[in-house]
C-alpha cells in the first residue's frame, strides 16, 4: 500500500509532458477522450462544472484486455498488477460475506459474474484549491458497477457520503480500505444493501490522493434481484435487464 501511494504521488508530480504520454485524449484537438489513460473527467453537463482533480484510469480486468500503452513507464515502483490481484481477493471475500448475511449460498454473487467483467483502477489527484467553497473534487454520484475498493491518503480527508439529505465525512484512517457497494449490487440485493451517493470536497492547503479499484459487470450481464431474497412480503424492487441497457457497466 505504501508503494502504491508513493508511485501515485510520484506519477502526478511529473512534468505535464511525461503524464501526457499516458493521455486519454483520442484526437489532436483534445475534444474527445476515452476511459483509459491520464486526464480529467469529461464534462457531460456544463452546469455541473469540472471536477477538481487529475486522474489516471487503467483497466486491470480482464487480463487479456489490459492496454499497457496507457500504463506509465515511470515511476519504476508502479506495482498495480500485484495490488489489483490482492483487491480481487478482497472483492471475493466481500461478495461471500454479503451472501452469508443475506442467507444466500456463499458463492451466489460470485456465480453471477464472469471472466469478462471489467475492472478498472483509478488514481485520483486532488490538488489544493484556493476556493474550496466553489468547486468539488468530485461531483455527487453513485458507482455504477458491483463494488469499489478505495484506498485513501493517510491523513487528508475529503470523501463524504450522503444520507437523508445530509453529507457525512468518511474518516481517513491509515492503511484502511473503504468498501463501497455499487448500483448493480444494490439491484442483486433487491435494495437491502444500497449504493450510496458520495462526493469529494476540496482542500485549500493540502493535496489529496486516492486509489479506487472498480469492479463492474459485462454489458451482456442480466441483472435482477436474487430470487432467494423475494417472497410475498418482499417483492422485487427492480426488473430484469441487461446492464448495457441501463448504462450500468464500464463497457
Amino acid at each position: 500500500m505504501d508503494a502504491m501511494m508513493s508511485a501515485s504521488r510520484e506519477f502526478f508530480r511529473q512534468p505535464s509532458e511525461e503524464k501526457q504520454k499516458c493521455s486519454n485524449l483520442i484526437d489532436g484537438g483534445g475534444k474527445h477522450s476515452e476511459v483509459e489513460g491520464y486526464g480529467n473527467d469529461e464534462v457531460v453537463n456544463q452546469a455541473e462544472g469540472l471536477s477538481w482533480n487529475d486522474r489516471l484510469h487503467l483497466r486491470v480486468e480482464p487480463e487479456d484486455e489490459r492496454n499497457f500503452t496507457k500504463w506509465p513507464a515511470h515511476p519504476k515502483s508502479f506495482r498495480l498488477l500485484e495490488y489489483a490481484s490482492r483487491t480481487k481477493r478482497i472483492r471475493d471475500l466481500v461478495f461471500r460475506s454479503i451472501a452469508k448475511l443475506l442467507d444466500l449460498d456463499e458463492d451466489y454473487f460470485l456465480n453471477q459474474i464472469s471472466s469478462k467483467d471489467p475492472g478498472f483502477a483509478r488514481f485520483n489527484y486532488y490538488p489544493p484549491c484556493p476556493r474550496p467553497d466553489l468547486v468539488l473534487g468530485m461531483r455527487p454520484h453513485s458507482d455504477a458497477g458491483l463494488l469499489t475498493i478505495l484506498f485513501v491518503d493517510h491523513d487528508v480527508g475529503g470523501l463524504q457520503v450522503e444520507r437523508d439529505g445530509r453529507w457525512y465525512n468518511v474518516p481517513a484512517k491509515p492503511y484502511s480500505l473503504v468498501i463501497n457497494l455499487a448500483d448493480c449490487m444494490e439491484i442483486m440485493c433487491n435494495g437491502i444493501f444500497r449504493s450510496p451517493v458520495h462526493r469529494v470536497v476540496t482542500n485549500a492547503e493540502r493535496e489529496r490522493l486516492s486509489l479506487a479499484v472498480f469492479y463492474a459487470v459485462d454489458g451482456e450481464t442480466v441483472l435482477e434481484p436474487a430470487p432467494g431474497l423475494l417472497d410475498d412480503e418482499r417483492p422485487a424492487r427492480y426488473g430484469k435487464f441487461k446492464a448495457k441497457d441501463f448504462g450500468l457497466s464500464f463497457d
